[in-house]
């Protein structure tokens, strides 16, 4: 428990004490805890049991199928959405419902359902006039309002199963109504889908009426405008007059194709005589019966000459009369094929002719197409109209059968089926004795705990001051001359000359450097005795302050005891220094203080020290501008101190933005319980600028100086103005350290 800084000190809870009240005052504890524990007993005991029945109710479609097709429930059906799942579930506990089940078990008639009217005694609180008389209320309502106090109907999460819980001091009741309420409520959904299935039969039997009336004037309407536009059909798709035009039109192709072939036989042949080819190369020719004859003439004759010849001269006269019969037979085959070339032709021009015919009759045709296809856009929408009309018809007629199917008690199912049935408990739910009985009996017993705790609290018995502990009569400065500590009990001017005089060396210099120590220190401490008198009583509870002085953990606890929040460390030995300012910010870190070290090096060992990579972007970055000041604040790597590196922007560049280094400074201030600002071996008129602030403190670290370059360094820090010092000359603590903690050695 942590005090006001100031002129009030800190404080802390005392465990032990706080435990030791408590165990001082064990026996009214317990005795408190074990009446509690008998009037809960006793309570309980005396109170009237309730018991409490379940029913669970399955949402799903069951709707029969009576088209044949799919009838399973899809994923997306609307009756088994979350909402509607609720809706069901506010139905369940609808005022109908509830009088119908009132009605039915007569819980009128039952004082726990009507205790006004059991009651002989007056409310007190109806007298008073702070509670309505429940007597001026219907019955049935006052029923209804005491079964919503014991009815709780809810969906189970993740499901579409609803369950209907009803508590009742009898536990025949206890089951008897849910499991009546789900019966109502599945008569109910039964009966209001036959009253729908009702309706819709009602509705649609004048519907169906007037649309077959309807569809037999589209319908004759159709066959009036077909008669009287000659537009007959011969199929379902073609008309008389697209049947002829497709007939003609193959006939056309036909006929042409028997022109081209005549034509080309023709020229076939008209080719050959031309050439004076052999006419039996010609298909047409040789297939010709009275060229196979001449030709088996001309065959004969010509073997009878090559069997005369062989035997009768060549001017013989049966010789000649054969050779003229084969001139004969060859003039008739040359005839025979004139003739056939002759049909050819003929056949040819008759297709033409019949070309000529079938074109006329095709344009005749495609006119009256035409106008065939203009009179069907209105025979169309005549059969459109007629299509719709009849396809409504059809649809009341399959709906109004399933809905007069439907209309018996057993074809329309409520979509929904009793899955848990509640049972007459056993055992009461309500009161359970031994749970209640412990539960009274722990908190009586917290509640004992807490109220010797919060007394003894109040009564500062259990608080102690912070970090007090057992120290020297004589206590020498924690870090400095300005160090409030000094105020308790000022160390004389000839007990600093002892203290110097411990460093014993015989050269007269030395004890001359060492007698100016003395003195300097003995001013310091007596000016400090005069600006700080009023904080001597303070500087009794300083627990930390070793007896050889000028140590980190002396200088530690100074700057956290009077919680400086800026610190500028000067190091005028170089890194040996600044090796002691990074002990001292890892000493406040484990303090439990939040510290933050900026390196202001220009060797950066404070850096080199802390983090592991010494690019790191820091207080050069920052001030260059280069930087986002989050990004310049890293972790110590081996403590939880943090700190602003040397950064990887150049010195001289960074030094042109000094300017910024107040407002960074005051930043941090605000974050951090401690600013640690480490400059190395800077120069007295160097740190004017980081010293704006009057709450900064100069910390010469000086490890292993002597005694009067330490007295020098104070001296010329005073004669500059900074008579404000803490002295940190030494790097270890001759005490052990605090259990828990590590000391800056």
């Amino acid at each position: 428990m942590s005090g006001v800084n100031g002129g009030n000190q800190d404080v802390d809870i005392d465990l032990g004490r706080v435990i030791s009240a408590v165990w001082e005052r064990k026996g009214r504890i317990l005795g408190a805890t074990i009446v509690a524990a008998a009037l809960a007993l006793v309570g309980t005991t005396l109170m009237k049991p309730s018991y409490k029945g379940e029913t669970r109710l399955l949402i799903e479609s069951r709707s029969p199928n009576l088209s044949g097709g799919d009838a399973a429930a899809q994923a997306n059906d609307p009756l088994l959405d979350s909402l509607n799942i609720t809706s069901q579930a506010q139905l369940l506990q609808s005022t109908d419902l509830i009088k119908r089940v009132a009605r039915d078990l007569n819980l009128a008639k039952l004082k726990e359902f009507d205790p006004a009217a059991q009651s002989f005694l007056p409310d007190p609180l109806v007298l008073i006039g702070l509670k309505q008389d429940p007597m001026s209320l219907d019955p049935e309502d006052r029923v209804i309002q005491e079964f919503r106090e014991k009815l709780d109907v809810y969906a189970v999460e993740n499901s579409r199963v609803i369950a209907i819980e009803f508590s009742s001091r009898d536990p025949k009741l206890a089951a008897d109504i849910p499991n009546r309420m789900a019966e109502v409520y599945l008569q109910l959904q039964s009966g209001a889908k036959l009253d729908t299935h009702s309706e819709t039969a009602k509705w649609l039997e004048p519907e169906i009426a007037n649309l077959t009336q309807k569809v037999k004037v589209a319908e004759k309407k159709v066959a009036d405008y077909r008669s009287s536009n000659g537009l007959f059909q011969t199929t379902e798709t073609n008309s008389f007059s697209t049947q002829q035009l497709n007939d003609i039109s193959t006939e056309l192709a036909r006929i042409r194709g028997e022109r081209a072939n005549a034509e080309a036989r023709a020229e076939n042949v008209r080719t050959a005589l031309k050439a004076g080819r052999a006419s039996d190369t010609l298909s047409d020719v040789v297939g010709s019966q009275v060229i196979q004859r001449l030709k088996e003439a001309e065959a004969n004759l010509q073997a009878q000459i090559s069997d005369s010849s062989t035997s009768l001269l060549e001017g013989h006269p049966r010789l000649k009369g054969l050779r003229g019969q084969l001139s004969g037979i060859r003039q008739q085959i040359e005839s025979e094929t004139k003739k056939i070339l002759a049909s050819l032709e003929n056949e040819a021009e008759m297709s033409r002719i019949r070309e000529r015919q079938l074109m006329g009759q095709l344009n005749g045709l495609k006119a009256d197409s035409a106008k065939t296809g203009e009179e069907e856009v209105g025979l169309r929408a005549l059969e459109r109209e007629a299509a719709a009309q009849r396809q409504l018809l059809e649809t009341y007629l399959a709906r109004y059968r399933e809905a007069t199917s439907r209309l018996e008690g057993n074809s329309s199912p409520a979509d929904a089926r009793v899955v848990s049935k509640a049972v007459e408990p056993s055992e009461p739910y309500f009161p359970k004795i031994i749970p209640i009985v412990i539960v009274v009996s722990l908190a009586t017993f917290i509640f004992g705990c807490l109220i010797v705790i919060v007394s003894e609290l109040f009564s500062g018995r259990a608080l102690r001051p912070s970090g007090v502990r057992e120290i020297d009569d004589e206590i020498v400065p924690a870090a400095g001359a300005s160090a409030p500590a000094a105020a308790a009990a000022p160390l004389p001017v000839h007990q600093m000359q002892a203290e110097a005089a411990r460093f014993d060396r015989p050269e007269p210099a030395r004890e001359s450097a060492k007698n100016a120590a003395a003195l300097a220190y003995a001013k310091i401490a007596e000016q400090s005795l005069a600006e700080k008198e009023s904080e001597a009583e303070e500087a009794v509870a300083v627990a930390e302050v070793d007896d050889s002085g000028f140590t980190i953990g002396s200088v530690a606890h100074y700057l956290q005891r009077h919680d400086v929040p800026v610190a500028i460390a000067i190091s005028p030995g170089g890194d040996e220094g600044s090796t002691a300012t990074v002990l001292l910010a890892r000493e406040i870190a484990e303090s439990g203080r939040t510290v933050v070290l900026v390196d202001m090096t220009g060797s950066a060992a404070p850096t080199q020290m802390m983090v592991e990579n010494p690019k790191l972007p820091g207080i050069t970055d920052l001030l260059c501008g280069e930087t986002a000041f989050g990004d310049a604040i890293h972790p110590d790597r081996l403590s939880d101190a943090h700190i602003i590196p040397h950064g990887a922007s150049d010195p001289a560049r960074a030094m042109r933005g000094v300017d910024r280094l107040s407002m960074v400074i005051d930043a941090l201030a605000d974050a951090y319980d401690l600013v640690l600002i480490e400059c190395g071996p800077a120069e007295i008129a160097g740190i004017s600028r980081l010293t704006r602030n009057a709450m900064a403190e100069i910390v010469l670290s000086v490890p292993g100086f002597k005694d009067e370059e330490v007295a020098e360094l104070v001296t010329d820090f005073e004669a500059a103005g900074y008579s404000n010092l803490l002295v940190m000359a030494q790097t270890a603590d001759r005490h052990s350290p605090r259990p828990g903690k590590r000391r800056a050695a």
